[in-house]
């Protein structure tokens, strides 16, 4: 088996010679021919059930040439028979738990996790009863009919981790899905630790460019047909010029990880040295929830780090205003510094009791790293942050709110 480099740069590329090419090819085909009738109705049978592959695409909403070529390449990275690509990452989750719900209505759900996934989960829109849970008493709630297990780690946005291991332990035999988005293949093959779902948001890092929406689950052969055919039931398939663009960015991933990840230390280190940082949360810095994972499970620290301002959301706010490299938005992963306050923006869904008791406080941001040259991006930060103590800029920005 070729080690990661390797493996990112030529997977879903077996053929390339096959085809005489070198570029991955782009199929935006909306349907195929059908010359021969019997193929055709043998073709759309087996990709109705969720089959990956048939003699004839038929219409793209059940198969694309492009899209499959991007789900094994990212299948191989993640170490499981299949992957399986939707339009978002929140389109992903909604077909597992679409899937489940055929198995059980309950689900166990342990936070904090990216907001939009709380809420989905929180608001029983997929039939689920969604029950929020600490990692340890997972074996205690589990019912008769409890279909599936949800685990992000490292998490959205406090980066606590979870014990991936020792939640399938407790889980038996109903099924675990780790959002492992954060982390990437590059630092963790939750599959590898016993896990049935692995889910990326790959907007974030597989894409890497700030250019893609996908949302892709990486998994067995048995838990992949039932979820496509979700997807060509729902009409949730990637699209192929976006499967292009994410297969396009994974023979840079890694490089992109490590580098963004090294940013990241060193950041992370000056955040709290800084005084107007209350706290900062970072896995490499040992002070975020089962720190010790990394380097067992997780092959490192990764590029997110979340960080408390003294003064609060005011403070918050002004550092998002401050900053001339780091570009304040939502989102993660790019290849440039992202930074953005999860109580106001991505988890402002997510109920207020629910926020407190996860450490999503006004004060804090949640800064992705990017792979720019750390003394920038210190010097741009820095910037921002002292700008931000200042009392008088404080006050005013207090008094606007």
């Amino acid at each position: 088996m070729p080690r990661f480099y390797t493996s990112a740069v030529h997977a879903g590329r077996q053929d390339f010679r096959e085809l005489c090419v070198h570029a991955p090819p782009l199929d935006l085909s909306t349907t195929y021919p059908v010359d021969d009738l019997a193929t055709g109705t043998a073709s759309f049978d087996a990709l109705v059930a969720g089959e990956a592959e048939a003699g004839n695409p038929i219409y793209a909403r059940l198969h694309n040439p492009t899209v499959a070529r991007t789900e094994r390449a990212i299948a191989e990275l993640e170490g499981t028979d299949a992957c399986v690509a939707f339009g978002s990452g929140m389109a992903a989750l909604t077909a597992v738990l679409m899937e489940r719900r055929q198995h059980g209505g309950h689900v166990l759900v342990v936070r904090p996790l990216y907001g939009t996934s709380d809420h989905l989960l929180a608001s029983g829109l997929c039939g689920l009863e969604a029950e929020f849970v600490e990692a340890g008493d997972i074996g205690a709630r589990l019912r008769a009919d409890t279909t599936l297990v949800v685990i992000e780690t490292p998490a959205n946005p406090t980066l606590a981790l979870v014990d991936i291991a020792a939640v399938v332990a407790a889980a038996g035999d109903v099924p675990v899905l780790v959002d492992s988005t954060f982390a990437t293949p590059v630092l963790q093959n939750p599959a590898s630790l016993g896990a049935t779902y692995v889910l990326h948001s790959a907007t974030k890092f597989l894409g890497g460019h700030g250019d893609v929406i996908a949302g892709v689950v990486c998994c067995d052969d048995d838990h992949a047909r039932p979820l496509r055919t979700v997807r060509a039931a729902t009409g949730a398939l990637l699209h192929p010029l976006a499967a292009y663009l994410l297969h396009r960015g994974l023979p840079t991933l890694a490089l992109r990880v490590e580098r963004a990840q090294a940013n990241a230390g060193e950041v992370a280190r000056r955040l709290e040295r800084h005084p107007a940082v209350a706290a900062v949360h970072y896995p490499g810095l040992g002070n975020v929830r089962n720190a010790h994972l990394v380097g067992s499970q997780m092959r490192g620290a990764g590029a997110l780090i979340a960080f408390e301002m003294k003064e609060g959301k005011a403070a918050a706010a002004a550092v998002m205003r401050g900053v001339r490299i780091i570009t304040p938005a939502v989102s993660l992963g790019s290849v440039d510094s992202l930074i953005q306050h999860p109580a106001g923006l991505t988890h402002r869904v997510v109920d207020a009791a629910a926020q407190d008791a996860n450490g999503i406080t006004p004060g804090l941001l949640r800064l992705s790293v990017g792979i720019e040259h750390v003394e920038d991006l210190w010097e741009d930060l820095a910037q921002a942050l002292d700008a931000a103590a200042d009392t008088g800029g404080v006050t005013e920005l207090r008094a606007r709110a």
